[in-house]
C-alpha cells in the first residue's frame, strides 16, 4: 500500500498551506536556476511566490532548507513500512519496501527524480552550504531509521548492526541517484532510473538477506 493512501484527507487550512509550501519550492528552484544559490535570498523567494519574508519561516527555517522538503515523509514511509512489516520479514526486505513505497506510481512525478531532485545533486556538488545541510538530512534520516530498525529487530540487530545496515541502504541510494541523475539522457527515463536504483539497493542490501 502506497504511503499515500494511510494520509486521511487534508483540511483547507492544510491545503492552503501546502499550496503556498509548494509556490516556495516551485520558486526557489526557478530563482536557484536563473540566479545562483548564493545570488538568491530569502526575500526574493518570498517575492515571486507572492508572501512576506516573515511568512517564507513558517515553512522553511533557510533557503537550504527548502531543497529538501521530502526528507521527513521518506523518513516516515521507513518507520511506516518497519511497523507494518510481516512476521517473515527480514530487516533488508522492509528497507527494500520502504524505497518501493516512496517511490511515484509509473507516469506520476516523482520528487526523487524530479527538477527539484537535479537541482539539489548539482547544489551538493558545487554549494558547501547545501552539501552540510545534506549530510545534516542524510545522518538524521539514518538515526531515525536505525532507531525504529533496532527496536523492531532487537532479537538479532543491536544499534551498531542496525547503523550499518540502514547506511547501506542510504548510502546505496544516494550514491546511484548521483550517478544516475548527472545522467541528462538516463534522467529523462524516470521508469529506467527507479529500475536502476532499485537493483543499486538491491545489490547493497543482498549480503543482509
Amino acid at each position: 500500500m502506497r504511503y499515500a493512501e494511510h494520509m486521511s484527507s487534508p483540511t483547507l487550512r492544510e491545503r492552503k498551506r501546502n499550496r503556498t509550501r509548494q509556490a516556495l519550492i516551485d520558486a526557489g528552484v526557478e530563482l536557484f536556476e536563473r540566479n545562483g544559490y548564493d545570488g538568491t535570498t530569502v526575500a526574493d523567494i518570498a517575492e515571486a511566490a507572492d508572501i512576506g519574508t516573515r511568512t517564507f519561516f513558517g515553512y522553511f527555517a533557510s533557503k537550504d532548507e527548502l531543497l529538501f522538503p521530502d526528507s521527513a515523509r521518506r523518513v516516515d514511509v521507513a518507520i511506516t513500512a518497519i511497523a507494518n512489516r510481516g512476521p517473515d520479514d527480514r530487516p533488508a526486505d522492509v528497507l527494500l519496501r520502504a524505497l518501493s513505497d516512496v517511490a511515484a506510481p509509473v507516469g506520476q512525478p516523482d520528487d526523487m527524480l524530479d527538477r527539484l531532485a537535479r537541482l539539489r545533486l548539482r547544489l551538493i556538488r558545487t554549494v558547501p552550504a547545501v552539501r552540510g545541510r545534506a549530510l545534516q538530512v542524510q545522518v538524521d534520516a539514518q538515526r531515525a531509521i536505525a532507531t525504529h530498525l533496532a527496536r523492531a529487530y532487537a532479537d538479532e540487530l543491536d544499534d551498531v548492526t542496525a547503523a550499518a545496515l540502514v547506511g547501506a541502504f542510504v548510502g546505496a541510494i544516494n550514491g546511484a541517484l548521483m550517478v544516475l541523475l548527472a545522467d541528462d539522457e538516463a534522467a529523462d527515463d524516470p521508469e529506467h532510473v527507479r529500475q536502476r536504483l532499485r537493483d543499486a539497493t538491491d545489490v547493497a542490501l543482498r549480503p543482509w538477506r
